[in-house]
This record gives structure tokens, sequence and C-alpha cells, in this order.
């Protein structure tokens, strides 16, 4: 396609079509401010594994209307059990509604999301509203005033020109591989590998524990998380298994297309095989699955900026976080719930209309003050989860046990006691924010 310059710029381009720049899409939209997502694949499938979307992200879900598609789709957590590598018990807890949050955990395959998203998108806002095949080249900051935007030239997938559009605000939610971040960054380098690497898979079988319980096994340097993500197959008698096999290794990152490949169950099975409980079997897990594909475990230094005039970044372009503790698509979610809010306290959603691509009407403001609120509610806070994830998060609780009784113990409590146990779990509830008070305090007006 020929490149053309549009006259008029868009209100807001989102680049990335991922949760974070979905729900974003979704938020704006419900605030009155137009919306264009731009995401570089010809076409968005329900790829991925299962993920877990906490009380507090959850409640931006539900006020976007999403919630009973979620409870049709997803399991509802009830519990969070640790244990050590030889199956006992360190520390559970009830989760969501069984711990009295307003609003319930979820534990859902990722592509379900994803697409349940993609389709509100789409109901409420056109088909127009997500371009795919649109990656992120390069772009141009026209300058600092109030008529002017932000440049962005896109390519297909097969790397040719497309269109340049013009943008007065751009919210680039494109990953921790994100093109808008390594623009401000060029020196920042791959991300920060852990030494650690997953390998994840989803299979089907019997349900386990209660059927609703996520269970998180081993210490630091070994560990397997498994938790089930399908309603329907629950209703069936039936599981849909998602497991996380993780093991410390002794390279360095691997480069970038090496991530999410799949690989054969033997380059790690033999660690596990001899993690057979009486309440769970690890190998059959993993030799009842037919795909499973390998991460890094990855993240990146919290930055100082993220808003350099017109742009700024969110979720994982922004933060990206170990996957401990089940932060990192909550955490883009509340990203989305933050700049909607900032965008129109300080005006730039001036008439407050029901906009979307086709609709309603933004202020004349330049997007810097509402980038600016957005960034001070957020970047802070993601911050200290990322810091506190490479501290281990609630996993800790693993490595504690492992490191004062690595052959186990008669009773957890004669080894960590009760109320060391209650408060790492606290800290890190209100460090990410999703204590039951935090979750549970009506709105402010």
């Amino acid at each position: 396609m020929a490149q053309q310059d549009h006259r008029k710029p868009l209100d807001v381009a989102i680049i990335g079509g991922g949760i974070g720049g979905l729900v974003t899409a979704l938020a704006l939209h419900a605030a009155g401010i137009r919306c264009t997502v731009f995401e570089s694949v010809s076409a968005l499938r329900p790829l991925g594994v299962g993920i877990n979307l906490l009380p507090h992200s959850v409640r931006v879900l539900a006020a976007l209307g999403l919630q009973p598609q979620l409870a049709a789709t997803a399991i509802e957590t009830a519990a969070l059990a640790f244990y050590n590598r030889h199956g006992q018990l360190i520390w559970s807890e009830p989760r969501g509604i069984a711990a009295g949050y307003a609003y319930p955990q979820f534990s859902i395959h990722r592509g379900d999301l994803q697409m349940l998203l993609l389709a509100a998108v789409r109901e409420r806002m056109g088909e127009a509203a997500v371009l795919t095949g649109h990656a992120l080249e390069r772009f141009v900051d026209e300058g600092d005033g109030d008529a002017d935007a932000i440049r962005l030239h896109f390519v297909d997938p097969q790397g040719a020109p497309r269109e340049v559009v013009r943008a007065r605000a751009v919210i680039a939610a494109d990953g921790i591989h994100s093109v808008v971040r390594r623009h401000f960054h060029p020196d920042e380098g791959a991300p920060r590998f852990s030494g650690r690497l997953l390998w994840r898979g989803t299979c089907e079988g019997l349900p386990f524990l209660d059927g609703r319980t996520m269970i998180q096994a081993g210490h630091a340097n070994q560990k397997f998380v498994c938790y089930p993500i399908s309603r329907k197959l629950a209703d069936a008698g039936r599981a849909r298994i998602n497991w996380i096999a993780e093991l410390s290794v002794a390279h360095d990152t691997p480069p970038r297309q090496d991530w999410s490949r799949r690989v054969d169950a033997s380059i790690f099975r033999e660690p596990f095989a001899g993690w057979r409980f009486d309440w769970l079997d690890v190998p059959a897990l993993i030799d009842a699955t037919d795909a499973i594909y390998e991460y890094p475990m990855a993240d990146r230094d919290p930055l100082g900026r993220w808003t350099h005039g017109r742009i700024t970044l969110l979720g994982d372009s922004a933060h990206p976080m170990y996957p401990i503790g089940s932060n990192g698509a909550s955490q883009a979610i509340l990203d989305a719930e933050a700049m909607a809010s900032a965008l129109v306290e300080t005006g730039f959603a001036r008439n407050g209309a029901n906009g979307g691509t086709s609709g309603g009407a933004s202020g004349d403001r330049h997007p810097a003050e509402g980038f600016a609120r957005y960034e001070a509610m957020r970047r802070e806070a993601t911050g200290q989860i990322v810091l506190g994830n490479r501290a281990g998060g609630p996993d800790q609780v693993m490595q504690i046990a492992e490191e004062r009784a690595p052959g186990g113990f008669a009773h957890i409590h004669e080894v960590i006691p009760l109320a060391e146990l209650e408060a790492i779990s606290a800290r890190y509830k209100q460090l990410a924010g999703f204590s039951r008070e935090q979750v549970n305090r009506p709105p402010t007006r």
C-alpha cells in the first residue's frame, strides 16, 4: 500500500492489540475518547496459555461490563496453595469471593481473554477500531504545539510500508520488546534474564484438589505451577489444566526469535520425574500435553520516565515483570483504568461523549498533562512490584521452606511460624494493590 498522510490526526493511537491495548481501548471508549488499536500480526488468534486475573483487575473489567463473559469462560479461583518439592503443604489461602473480595479471581486461557476483549472492542467501536497487520516501524514527533501530532510509520508483516498515521496522543502497549521504549532508551539492551526458563502447556485431565485451586510447588531453582482454566470442562467434570515448569539454567537470555518456541518435554522433564504426589501427578500432566512452549523468565529495570510529549508507555512496554504473584496482565488492566481516568480529569476528553472510532469528541488539550497524571499513579507502584517479584513475591515461602527444611517437615509451623506466612502474603497483596481493603474500598467521587 502506498504511503499517505492522514490530514486529520487520530485522537489516540494504541500500539499493540494485546490485553493491555484492548482494555485501554475499551476504557477510553467508555470515557468518550476516540482511539484506534494498531496490531502487528496479520490476524489475532487465541494463542498462549493460562493467566490469572486478580480481583483488582476484575473490578476494572466488571466496570466495563465484561464480568458475565469472564464467568462463562474462566474458572473462578477459590484458593492458592504452596507446597514443597515433596508435596507437603506450606501455605494455603482463599482467593477472590472465597476470601471476602467483592470481585472474583479468574483463571483463564490468555487467548480466550484476548478474543473476548477483541470482540467487545469491535462490537462497541466498530471493525476498524483494531487494524491488524500494522507493525510500528518508527515515529516522528511533529512538535509540542497544540496543533501538532505524532507521525506513525507502519509496515505490514512482510516489511512493506503501510500508510503514515498521525495521532494527537500515542499509547505504546507493544510489550517487553517495545519499539517505542527502544526509541527512547536505545542503550537499554535485551530484557534482564533471571537465569530461569519456563516451560508452559495445557492439557485436559481430571480435576485436582477442589477443582478451583491454583498450586505452586518447589523452590526458587525448581518450581511447578498449575491451575484449571476452563469453565466449560469443569461443568462436564473435567479440567483444562494450565501448567508451568520452571528451572534455573546456566546460560544467557535466549535471542528474541527463540522466545515462546515450541520444544520437546525431554529437555526439562527429568528433574520433575519423581514429583508424583497423592494429590497431583506432575509427570503425567507433562506427558499429556501436546504443545509445550519455552519462555525465558525476564523483566526490565524500572524506568524513571514513561512519557515523552504526546507518547507514553503502558503494560509490558512500561513495566515488564516476572510472572510471580499473577500480576502481569492485572497490572496492564490497572494501567488502562488509570489512563482513561487521567485523560478525562485533565480535559483531554472535553465532552465525555460516547466516543470510539465513530462518534464523540475529545478536547483540544495536549495529552501530556493526562499522561503525567497517569504516570504519577502507576510508574512508582509498578516499579515496586517489578523489584518485589525479583525478591520472590509471595512465592518466597517455598524457598524459605526449602532452606529451613530441605528434607521436608512434620509440621510447617515448626519451620515457618504462621505469623511469618501471613505477613508475607499480606505484604505482597499490599504492594500489588489487591489487599481486600484496597479492592473493596468504595470508589472515590
